[in-house]
């Protein structure tokens, strides 16, 4: 900790010019990911990125020297419908807040994040800021008088800061890449927020490898350093290890956990270890966990297989192996069915719909279930998950929500959500794809997209 405050000297938030940052020599080698290279002038960088920004916002070009993480983070900003001038919304307040906070695993690492970054932030005069999976802030802490400055600009506890919604920023962006990332000045796509610096990190279900959020450093242009990216790195790092100690506890770290959204071969975290199954054990397993009460092997067979000369006796060896995988009893016989409930991340999904809970809904499902999956049973599973969210969606009206699913490489060819959006946000990048869609729909049969580009 005081390393790293010796380091990151503290800066207060610069509006037009920033204080100049002194590299030292041997100091960390030129990273793509580190927003000022070594003895690189900041008064100097941000002249030339609000430049390059008025271009991009103008052309739709990105000059040099402009990152390749945030020219492709301007590309998705702009793709998503989001003004340079615009502003983060507020979805969630008071008790809802508090409510949504209570039960968010991150809140269990609270005390860690304040611990090994409380006195940094105050006394720098920074921020730190903890989101969710899907960009809402979920805590915002620190110096008093830069806590007011940024409630000017909605980053606040319970708003949205998805890329999606607010473009280019540490938080957003840390958790739509998967990766740590640092984010200066005029780099931000809303100019409201270029006169800030941030740094994020994601922190990760050390179980399931799934993004809880992101935790993140917000203040002046001394987070530039490097060492500012590696600092909140190690933050989430030991909130993940922290994550792992805390496991154990509470009646639900017992239950085996299935995660099948999005990848071809589901993962079960089972007894403190995580398997990896095979793409049909991974099918057996999702439907056995819709079916507590256990399915026959003429049953099973209906549901895995579409050819009706697949014998009983194929499906038997595949048991038999699952069984081997899984370890002694978990998976019983007569009829097959798991022993202990298992939680799947299908089921919460489907819990948090019928809920009502679309935006915690659409948070929880990473993808397709099983996309790559034919099996008969499986295929209905993932179409009437989908079917049911994008439906959720488009009544809903809510156009970042909208944007987050049309943006997925699910999402991308959906012509019904993009309509939805495009009614609710009908921007020109926005009306642009969907027309793009709209005559790729109605293009003759065999046409390529380069043909119809012409």
């Amino acid at each position: 900790m005081t390393t790293v405050q010796t380091v990151v000297a503290p800066h207060t938030r610069s509006d037009d010019v920033p204080s100049r940052i002194v590299f030292r020599e041997g100091e960390l080698p030129s990273d793509p990911w580190v927003a000022l290279e070594q003895g690189a002038d900041p008064a100097e960088r941000v002249r030339v990125l609000r430049r390059a920004h008025q271009t991009f916002t103008e052309a739709g070009t990105v000059p040099r020297p402009v990152r390749a993480v945030v020219a492709d983070s301007w590309r998705r900003s702009a793709q998503a419908g989001v003004g340079p001038d615009g502003t983060a919304s507020v979805e969630l307040t008071d008790a809802d807040l508090g409510a949504y906070r209570s039960e968010h695993p991150l809140a269990r690492v609270m005390p860690l994040f304040r611990e090994l970054m409380g006195t940094f932030a105050a006394d720098g005069e920074h921020l730190l800021a903890v989101c969710d999976a899907h960009g809402r802030l979920l805590w915002v802490e620190g110096h008093a008088a830069t806590r007011r400055q940024a409630g000017r600009m909605n980053f606040v506890p319970g708003a949205r800061w998805a890329e999606s919604a607010v473009g280019t920023n540490a938080p957003g962006t840390a958790v739509a890449l998967d990766r740590p990332v640092q984010v200066f000045a005029a780099e931000h796509f809303i100019r409201r927020v270029q006169p800030w610096t941030c740094a994020a990190a994601p922190v990760h279900d050390p179980r399931t490898g799934r993004v809880l959020g992101a935790v993140d450093i917000t203040g002046g242009d001394g987070l530039a350093h490097p060492h500012s990216l590696g600092f909140v790195q190690a933050v989430a790092r030991a909130a993940e290890s922290h994550l792992a100690l805390l496991a154990p506890e509470g009646p639900q770290a017992e239950m085996p956990e299935l995660t099948a959204l999005g990848r071809d071969e589901a993962r079960l975290v089972t007894a403190g270890r995580g398997i990896r199954l095979s793409r049909r054990h991974s099918e057996i397993l999702v439907l056995l966990a819709r079916h507590p009460e256990g399915l026959t092997g003429d049953e099973l067979l209906c549901a895995l297989y579409e050819d009706e000369s697949v014998t009983p006796v194929t499906l038997r060896v595949e048991l038999a192996r699952l069984r081997g995988a899984l370890g002694p009893g978990l998976l019983a016989s007569r009829p097959y069915r798991l022993t202990v409930p298992v939680e799947s991340d299908v089921s919460v999904v489907e819990r948090r719909l019928a809920a009502g809970a679309v935006t915690a809904a659409v948070a929880a499902y990473t993808g397709p279930l099983l996309p790559a999956s034919q099996a008969p049973a499986v295929v209905r599973l993932r179409h009437r998950l989908a079917d049911g969210l994008r439906a959720a969606l488009i009544d809903g009206h809510d156009p970042d929500l909208l944007a987050d699913w049309a943006h997925t490489p699910w999402g991308e060819d959906d012509l019904d959500v993009w309509r939805a959006l495009a009614a609710v946000r009908p921007t020109a990048a926005i009306r642009a794809r969907l027309a793009s869609l709209e005559q790729e729909l109605t293009a003759p049969s065999g046409w390529s997209r380069r043909e119809l580009s012409r």
